[in-house]
């Protein structure tokens, strides 16, 4: 007699359709409020390991509320906090992105503005382009 290899359960597959769910919601939520360029400046290991547990942290939350009598219980108020605690820290890694690993290009900007100083014309001239003069055919000039 064969044994039948035990079915699935239905949770099972649900709670891993809702972890690749959230790990997309999490890296595009962290896009749009952290700003996609501060993103692409995080290192990939930080962005691994926040992403994938504020996506974990969302489908335990999600378990506890199935698993328990009510939906808000202990268990989903502290996975909760997890998710919480994660996404703040993605938000940080962001911030810290955006002041000390972004290239503001402030070096170029001087340099250009040190080559440009050199072709300004004198202080106290006019920087507005002069209007042509344009000699009529009765010999008048006009400007």
């Amino acid at each position: 007699m064969k044994s039948h290899p035990e079915k699935m359960p239905i949770l099972r597959l649900a709670y891993i359709s809702v972890f690749l769910l959230a790990l997309i919601a999490v890296f595009t939520l962290w896009s749009q409020v952290g700003g996609q360029g501060h993103l692409d400046l995080v290192p990939w290991s930080i962005k691994l390991v926040l992403g994938c547990t504020a996506a974990y942290g969302i489908t335990r939350a999600a378990a506890a509320a199935v698993g328990g009598e009510h939906g808000w219980n202990g268990q989903s108020v502290k996975w909760t906090g997890v998710v919480l605690a994660a996404l703040l820290l993605c938000g940080l890694a962001s911030l810290y992105a955006h002041n000390n690993l972004e290239d503001n290009g402030d070096e170029d900007a001087q340099d250009d503005a040190n080559v440009s100083s050199l072709y300004d014309a004198p202080s106290g001239f006019d920087r507005a382009l002069p209007l042509p003069r344009v000699i009529s055919s009765r010999g008048s000039r006009r400007g």
